[in-house]
């Protein structure tokens, strides 16, 4: 895979001091710049920006036999990172799990949902080759 830079995403949250503890210390993210209606934070090396404004919907979509959550966003991960990380975490949408088992886009995947209802979806890969194998 060729080096990826990295993706800026804007997401609608109520409460800055919730998005604070949530992506600051709850998932360890480094903040950026911030100012009074919104935070910039390193999402493992990505521009996460959350904005004040009004609440988010949610719908869902069968992948791989589960109820996914659309919209959401997430990131990709080494698999003993992703393992990691299920591993200190909780309250999941979605619990950690092995999708797409012994087939070329096998992964690791869980959902969260952020305090505001932003769906995010941690994926663990072995080989990122394998990414968007079909």
């Amino acid at each position: 895979m060729a080096d990826l830079t990295p993706f800026h995403l804007a997401i609608v949250v109520q409460d800055l001091k919730l998005a604070r503890e949530f992506y600051g210390v709850y998932l360890g993210c480094d903040e950026g710049r911030s100012d009074n209606s919104w935070v910039d934070f390193d999402f493992f090396g990505h521009q996460l920006v959350c904005h004040l404004g009004d609440s988010n919907s949610v719908v869902t979509n069968k992948v791989d036999g589960d109820a996914v959550p659309v919209p959401h966003f997430g990131i990709v991960m080494q698999f003993d990172e992703w393992q990691a990380l299920a591993d200190r975490l909780d309250n999941f949408a979605m619990p950690p799990k092995v999708r797409f088992a012994g087939q070329p886009g096998e992964q690791g995947t869980f959902f969260i949902y952020d305090p505001f209802n932003n769906a995010l979806e941690f994926k663990g890969f072995r080989d990122f080759g394998r990414l968007f194998s079909k």
